[in-house]
């Protein structure tokens, strides 16, 4: 991959992003990091970004999902393909009872969980760019 390609991460976790990271600017990625939702979502208006890396439970609860909810409501943003990478487990991800389950609920375009093995990550990452090629190129 060439450093052309645009990643940011928006996770409150240092360690773990320091990890991921590694893990893209190694398989030649240039990566920015925001460490909180309101930084994250200033550094989406301010740069193009070709991916973003999203963890949903931020600050005082679940605020990923308000920053991949105001992505959506951006006719600019919502072009950007969002990897969720959460602790919190897929099959109990958006099972809130009494609440309808919309499949556009939390727009994402692919969720992975906490612990993610490195050679996973970058199977998806690469999955999603490619997608969003193609998507551009019709």
């Amino acid at each position: 991959m060439s450093k052309d390609v645009q990643l940011l991460i928006i996770d409150d976790d240092p360690d773990f992003v320091e990890g991921i990271q590694s893990i893209l600017t190694k398989a030649g990625y240039a990566v920015d990091v925001a460490y909180n939702p309101k930084e994250g979502f200033k550094a989406l208006k301010s740069k193009k970004y070709d991916l973003l890396l999203l963890d949903i439970m931020m600050g005082r609860g679940a605020e990923g999902v308000m920053v991949a909810r105001k992505i959506n409501k951006d006719p600019v943003l919502r072009e950007i393909p969002v990897l969720i990478i959460t602790g919190i487990r897929e099959q109990m991800a958006f099972l809130f009872p009494g609440q309808p389950i919309h499949p556009r609920f939390l727009p994402t375009d692919e969720l992975l969980e906490k612990p993610v093995e490195p050679d996973f990550l970058l199977e998806k990452v690469n999955h999603l760019l490619e997608l969003a090629k193609e998507k551009k190129s019709n």
